[in-house]
């Protein structure tokens, strides 16, 4: 596969999760249903395509030790995502309406140590550690200097309206396709 295609599918996957959350949120509620399963599942792959930028900054970055800390964070945030996301899933699949989604949703936090892998730390992992990849690229002037501004961007939309995750995604677009440009189409195999 072509190096650069996860740096283009990650963004524009998130874009769509965002446009397919506001479509299902049409009707008042959000799930279950068609729009909660495929959104939550284009948000599932978009992860993966993250995964695969990860390894390609860590290798850009020189594989140092920074770099290689900070891969782990985000993996770590990116699989914590991941089981979020398949707890919600499953819930959509469980549930008959909204009422039940948010009564399972409840249960599911009382377990103190699932809400915090899934919901209280471990997706904050992902974030930050994305932050800190391209930010020490950008300071080591690996990448554009502008690059973690948009990145920025696309961590903060979320936190002001969950809606605003496609604006946040087009950001992130234009961040991911200047960095892809640093990247070998076709980078040399590796370990990590």
């Amino acid at each position: 596969m072509n190096a650069r295609i996860p740096f283009i599918a990650a963004p524009v996957l998130m874009f769509g999760y965002g446009v397919i959350r506001i479509i299902d949120g049409f009707d008042g509620e959000r799930g279950p249903g068609p729009a909660w399963t495929i959104g939550h599942l284009v948000f599932v792959v978009a992860m993966g395509m993250f995964l695969l930028v990860f390894r390609h900054l860590h290798r850009l970055a020189g594989r140092d030790t920074l770099s290689t800390v900070t891969l782990v964070v985000a993996a770590v945030g990116a699989v914590a995502l991941v089981g979020q996301f398949g707890v919600d899933i499953v819930n959509g699949f469980l549930a008959d309406d909204h009422a039940r989604m948010a009564e399972i949703s409840r249960s599911v936090h009382k377990n103190q140590l699932v809400a915090l892998a899934l919901y209280d730390v471990g997706p904050y992992l992902f974030y930050a550690g994305q932050f800190v990849l391209v930010l020490q690229l950008a300071v080591t002037r690996r990448i554009a200097g502008w690059t973690p501004f948009l990145l920025l961007i696309d961590l903060i939309m979320p936190l002001v309206d969950k809606d605003l995750i496609p604006i946040g995604a087009a950001a992130l677009l234009i961040s991911f396709v200047s960095i892809s440009k640093r990247i070998p189409a076709r980078p040399e195999p590796a370990l990590v």
